[in-house]
């Protein structure tokens, strides 16, 4: 039997909570270059664009020394490649709609701005990887949310139809993304942004995935 419908997730906030391991790589580069350190609660104003725009967000002056940039940059990516997974876990009720998903012949990708070897060490390392048709990053084509390619292509190279497809995030970026391929799109409260839900374009609120096949079952 082929897929029915295919469902696309960004990674980070949207189906696991990375908060925790993505601070503590900030909070590792702040301390050694010398920048001060910030809250968990930060995360909503620091992340959800990749390593320097987090790091960048939390200077008062911006850094234009491209050797600092770099630097910075590459030490972030190697402390957080080492501890992906210490405190990062699955959003409730997230393994269970995978799994019913799966037994549904539901297809399913990750759109992410994480670096795709990242992601997909991330989600290996949680056992969900096997749930995924197809992950892509930020570099895993020339282009990356909110261009709607980042979607489009991911369903084309899993062969779903983008009639019946859904995007679920966390962010004004992923709704963006979905609202450019003519996606609907499902918002998951309380993300890596600073916009209220009320501002951010959506078809669908959840705030984990318990009970989520129901709104899915309105799709198919």
């Amino acid at each position: 039997m082929t897929q029915i419908y295919t469902i696309l997730f960004d990674l980070d906030g949207t189906i696991v909570n990375t908060a925790p391991d993505l601070m503590a790589a900030h909070n590792h580069v702040m301390k050694k270059f010398g920048h001060a350190e910030k809250d968990l609660s930060d995360i909503k104003s620091l992340a959800g664009k990749g390593a320097w725009v987090m790091m960048q967000r939390s200077f008062k002056k911006e850094i234009k020394d491209e050797k600092i940039k770099k630097d910075m940059t590459k030490e972030f990516l190697d402390y957080y490649a080492k501890n992906i997974n210490n405190n990062s876990r699955p959003l409730k009720g997230s393994i269970e709609f995978f799994d019913w998903a799966k037994n549904n012949n539901i297809s399913m990708g990750v759109c992410t701005n994480k670096q795709e070897k990242l992601a997909i060490d991330l989600l290996k390392k949680l056992d969900i990887y096997k749930y995924f048709e197809y992950v892509a990053g930020c570099d895993t084509f020339s282009f990356n949310k909110p261009d709607p390619r980042h979607l489009t292509d991911v369903v084309n190279i899993i062969g779903g139809d983008l009639k019946k497809t859904i995007m679920v995030g966390d962010s004004e970026v992923d709704s963006d993304s979905a609202h450019n391929a003519n996606l609907p799109f499902v918002l998951v409260r309380d993300g890596y942004t600073e916009k209220s839900e009320k501002d951010i374009k959506h078809d669908e609120l959840i705030s984990d995935f318990i009970g989520f096949e129901k709104i899915i079952e309105k799709y198919l």
